[in-house]
Protein backbone atom coordinates (compact mmCIF):
# COMPACT_ATOMS: atom_id res chain seq x y z
CA UNK A 1 0.00 0.00 0.00
CA UNK A 2 1.52 3.59 -0.78
CA UNK A 3 2.01 6.11 1.34
CA UNK A 4 -0.10 9.41 0.55
CA UNK A 5 1.49 12.11 -0.94
CA UNK A 6 1.14 15.10 0.54
CA UNK A 7 0.46 18.53 -1.12
CA UNK A 8 2.76 20.64 -2.27
CA UNK A 9 0.45 23.75 -1.32
CA UNK A 10 0.56 23.72 2.59
CA UNK A 11 4.34 23.39 2.74
CA UNK A 12 5.04 26.29 -0.16
CA UNK A 13 2.88 28.82 1.38
CA UNK A 14 4.57 27.54 4.89
CA UNK A 15 7.72 28.76 3.19
CA UNK A 16 6.46 31.75 1.74
CA UNK A 17 5.28 32.86 5.28
CA UNK A 18 8.69 32.01 6.58
CA UNK A 19 10.40 34.21 4.28
CA UNK A 20 8.52 37.25 4.59
CA UNK A 21 8.56 37.02 8.45
CA UNK A 22 12.41 36.95 7.73
CA UNK A 23 12.24 39.74 5.11
CA UNK A 24 10.28 42.19 7.57
CA UNK A 25 12.62 41.55 10.53
CA UNK A 26 15.99 42.19 8.62
CA UNK A 27 14.02 45.51 7.04
CA UNK A 28 13.22 46.50 10.77
CA UNK A 29 17.34 45.56 11.99
CA UNK A 30 18.37 46.92 9.31
CA UNK A 31 16.63 49.93 9.46
CA UNK A 32 17.75 50.19 13.02
CA UNK A 33 21.55 49.64 12.13
CA UNK A 34 21.42 52.54 9.63
CA UNK A 35 20.07 54.73 12.42
CA UNK A 36 22.31 53.99 14.60
CA UNK A 37 25.26 54.20 12.15
CA UNK A 38 23.94 58.33 11.72
CA UNK A 39 26.10 60.79 13.76
CA UNK A 40 23.31 61.89 16.51
CA UNK A 41 22.99 65.75 15.70
CA UNK A 42 23.70 67.59 19.03
CA UNK A 43 21.42 70.34 20.62
CA UNK A 44 21.80 74.07 20.23
CA UNK A 45 23.58 74.27 23.80
CA UNK A 46 25.96 71.40 23.55
CA UNK A 47 27.58 73.00 20.18
CA UNK A 48 27.75 76.65 22.18
CA UNK A 49 29.37 74.86 25.09
CA UNK A 50 32.00 73.38 22.01
CA UNK A 51 32.41 77.13 21.12
CA UNK A 52 32.25 78.56 24.34
CA UNK A 53 34.78 76.65 25.88
CA UNK A 54 37.06 75.91 22.40
CA UNK A 55 36.85 72.17 23.33
CA UNK A 56 36.99 70.88 19.28
CA UNK A 57 38.69 72.69 16.28
CA UNK A 58 36.29 75.09 14.48
CA UNK A 59 36.39 75.57 10.64
CA UNK A 60 37.71 73.66 7.82
CA UNK A 61 36.29 72.15 4.33
CA UNK A 62 33.76 73.06 2.03
CA UNK A 63 32.86 72.84 -1.49
CA UNK A 64 30.06 75.19 -2.09
CA UNK A 65 28.51 77.45 -4.92
CA UNK A 66 28.57 81.34 -4.93
CA UNK A 67 25.71 83.81 -5.58
CA UNK A 68 26.96 83.85 -8.79
CA UNK A 69 26.94 80.41 -9.81
CA UNK A 70 30.89 79.81 -9.22
CA UNK A 71 32.04 76.40 -7.75
CA UNK A 72 34.28 77.61 -4.15
CA UNK A 73 36.16 75.90 -1.63
CA UNK A 74 37.64 77.25 1.64
CA UNK A 75 40.82 77.29 -0.43
CA UNK A 76 40.08 80.37 -2.94
CA UNK A 77 39.80 82.14 0.15
CA UNK A 78 43.49 82.36 1.47
CA UNK A 79 45.73 85.21 1.69
CA UNK A 80 42.04 86.88 2.92
CA UNK A 81 40.28 86.86 6.59
CA UNK A 82 36.59 85.80 6.35
CA UNK A 83 33.60 86.77 8.64
CA UNK A 84 31.46 84.18 8.14
CA UNK A 85 27.72 83.54 8.59
CA UNK A 86 25.53 81.21 8.76
CA UNK A 87 22.06 82.19 8.16
CA UNK A 88 19.00 82.12 5.59
CA UNK A 89 17.31 84.82 3.33
CA UNK A 90 13.83 84.31 4.66
CA UNK A 91 15.19 85.14 8.01
CA UNK A 92 13.38 87.42 9.63
CA UNK A 93 15.45 89.32 12.54
CA UNK A 94 18.46 88.20 13.28
CA UNK A 95 20.34 87.25 9.91
CA UNK A 96 19.60 90.58 8.58
CA UNK A 97 20.84 92.53 11.85
CA UNK A 98 23.86 90.99 12.10
CA UNK A 99 24.83 90.95 8.21
CA UNK A 100 24.39 94.85 8.50
CA UNK A 101 26.97 94.94 11.30
CA UNK A 102 29.17 93.20 9.63
CA UNK A 103 28.78 95.89 6.87
CA UNK A 104 28.81 98.06 8.92
CA UNK A 105 32.37 97.04 10.22
CA UNK A 106 33.69 96.65 6.98
CA UNK A 107 32.51 100.25 6.21
CA UNK A 108 34.36 101.64 9.39
CA UNK A 109 37.81 99.63 8.27
CA UNK A 110 37.89 101.64 5.31
CA UNK A 111 40.63 100.17 3.09
CA UNK A 112 42.02 98.35 6.21
CA UNK A 113 39.30 96.56 5.62
CA UNK A 114 40.05 95.08 1.94
CA UNK A 115 41.68 92.05 3.53
CA UNK A 116 38.52 90.53 5.09
CA UNK A 117 36.29 88.71 3.13
CA UNK A 118 32.66 88.62 4.18
CA UNK A 119 30.63 85.31 3.23
CA UNK A 120 27.13 84.51 4.26
CA UNK A 121 26.31 81.01 3.89
CA UNK A 122 22.85 79.65 3.89
CA UNK A 123 21.68 76.94 5.78
CA UNK A 124 18.58 76.82 3.38
CA UNK A 125 18.96 75.82 0.26
CA UNK A 126 16.16 74.67 -0.98
CA UNK A 127 15.18 78.31 -1.25
CA UNK A 128 18.28 79.86 -1.26
CA UNK A 129 19.34 79.17 -5.05
CA UNK A 130 22.66 80.97 -6.17
CA UNK A 131 19.87 83.48 -7.94
CA UNK A 132 17.99 84.06 -4.88
CA UNK A 133 21.64 84.97 -2.81
CA UNK A 134 22.49 87.38 -5.76
CA UNK A 135 19.30 89.39 -5.09
CA UNK A 136 19.88 89.28 -1.20
CA UNK A 137 24.14 89.83 -0.35
CA UNK A 138 24.21 93.13 -2.46
CA UNK A 139 21.70 94.39 -0.13
CA UNK A 140 24.39 94.04 3.29
CA UNK A 141 27.50 95.06 1.18
CA UNK A 142 28.82 94.73 -1.91
CA UNK A 143 31.69 92.60 -1.64
CA UNK A 144 29.47 89.80 0.45
CA UNK A 145 29.35 86.32 -0.87
CA UNK A 146 26.06 84.25 -0.58
CA UNK A 147 27.08 80.16 -0.73
CA UNK A 148 24.53 77.83 -1.36
CA UNK A 149 25.03 73.74 -2.34
CA UNK A 150 23.78 70.50 -1.92
CA UNK A 151 22.13 69.72 1.44
CA UNK A 152 25.20 67.43 2.07
CA UNK A 153 27.41 69.76 1.61
CA UNK A 154 26.04 72.63 3.46
CA UNK A 155 25.36 70.20 6.53
CA UNK A 156 29.47 69.52 6.28
CA UNK A 157 30.48 73.01 6.64
CA UNK A 158 27.39 74.10 9.06
CA UNK A 159 29.25 70.84 11.20
CA UNK A 160 32.76 71.81 10.56
CA UNK A 161 32.06 75.57 12.30
CA UNK A 162 29.58 73.36 15.07
CA UNK A 163 26.40 75.56 13.58
CA UNK A 164 22.92 74.06 14.58
CA UNK A 165 19.95 74.32 12.47
CA UNK A 166 17.11 72.59 12.06
CA UNK A 167 13.89 72.71 9.68
CA UNK A 168 10.85 73.52 10.94
CA UNK A 169 7.66 73.28 9.66
CA UNK A 170 5.31 76.25 10.31
CA UNK A 171 2.18 75.09 8.58
CA UNK A 172 0.07 75.16 5.20
CA UNK A 173 3.70 73.71 3.62
CA UNK A 174 5.68 76.82 4.65
CA UNK A 175 8.27 76.39 6.94
CA UNK A 176 11.70 78.01 9.33
CA UNK A 177 14.73 77.74 9.87
CA UNK A 178 15.49 77.39 13.92
CA UNK A 179 19.63 78.03 14.13
CA UNK A 180 22.59 79.36 16.19
CA UNK A 181 23.89 82.93 14.85
CA UNK A 182 27.20 83.16 15.10
CA UNK A 183 30.02 85.24 12.94
CA UNK A 184 33.02 83.79 13.08
CA UNK A 185 36.57 85.22 12.52
CA UNK A 186 39.39 83.54 10.53
CA UNK A 187 42.93 84.36 9.59
CA UNK A 188 44.66 84.64 6.64
CA UNK A 189 45.59 81.05 6.47
CA UNK A 190 41.81 79.79 7.31
CA UNK A 191 42.43 78.98 10.79
CA UNK A 192 39.69 80.35 13.62
CA UNK A 193 40.13 83.08 15.81
CA UNK A 194 36.64 83.56 17.33
CA UNK A 195 33.58 84.63 17.57
CA UNK A 196 30.95 86.92 17.68
CA UNK A 197 27.56 86.41 19.76
CA UNK A 198 23.87 87.50 17.90
CA UNK A 199 23.71 91.43 17.77
CA UNK A 200 27.00 92.19 18.23
CA UNK A 201 27.72 95.47 17.09
CA UNK A 202 29.76 96.31 14.26
CA UNK A 203 31.85 98.73 16.86
CA UNK A 204 32.38 95.57 19.05
CA UNK A 205 33.75 93.67 16.49
CA UNK A 206 35.81 96.08 15.35
CA UNK A 207 37.71 95.70 19.01
CA UNK A 208 39.12 92.46 18.36
CA UNK A 209 39.44 92.16 14.33
CA UNK A 210 42.13 95.39 14.63
CA UNK A 211 43.92 93.69 16.90
CA UNK A 212 44.27 90.71 14.03
CA UNK A 213 44.72 92.82 11.09
CA UNK A 214 48.39 92.58 9.22
CA UNK A 215 50.78 95.18 10.29
CA UNK A 216 50.58 97.74 7.97
CA UNK A 217 47.03 97.85 8.02
CA UNK A 218 45.73 99.99 11.08
CA UNK A 219 42.52 101.74 10.94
Amino acid sequence: MRARSRSPWPVTLWHLALALAFALLFAVVGSGLVRAQEPARRSAAELMDVLMWNREPVGGPFSLTDHSGKPRTEADFRGKMMLVYFGFTYCPDICPTDLVEIGRALDQLGPAGEIIQPVFITIDPERDTAAHLAEYVPLFHPRLIGLTGSHDAIRAAADAYKVFYEKVETGGGDYTVDHSAYVYLLDAEGRYLGFFPPNTPAERMLTIIRSHLPRGKPN
